[in-house]
C-alpha cells in the first residue's frame, strides 16, 4: 500500500483521531472511508446533473 503524507491543523488531527477511536478504526482506515464516500457522492452528484441537463436538452429539442 502506498503511503500519503498530509499537512492538516492539529487540532482537525484530533478531531479526526476521535471519531477514529470512537468508531473503533485507524485513522488510515478513516480517512480513506471519508475519501471513499466523498468520491462516490461526487460520482452520484456528476450523473443526476448529466440526467437533468439531458432532460432540459431533450425539452429544448422538442
Amino acid at each position: 500500500m502506498a503511503r500519503v503524507l498530509i499537512s492538516m491543523p492539529e487540532d482537525f488531527l484530533g478531531k479526526i483521531d476521535q471519531v477514529a477511536e470512537g468508531e473503533n478504526r485507524t485513522r488510515s482506515e478513516l480517512i480513506r472511508e471519508a475519501l471513499r464516500s466523498y468520491m462516490y457522492k461526487s460520482r452520484v452528484k456528476t450523473s443526476a446533473m448529466a440526467t437533468k441537463n439531458a432532460a432540459i436538452l431533450e425539452a429544448l429539442l422538442d
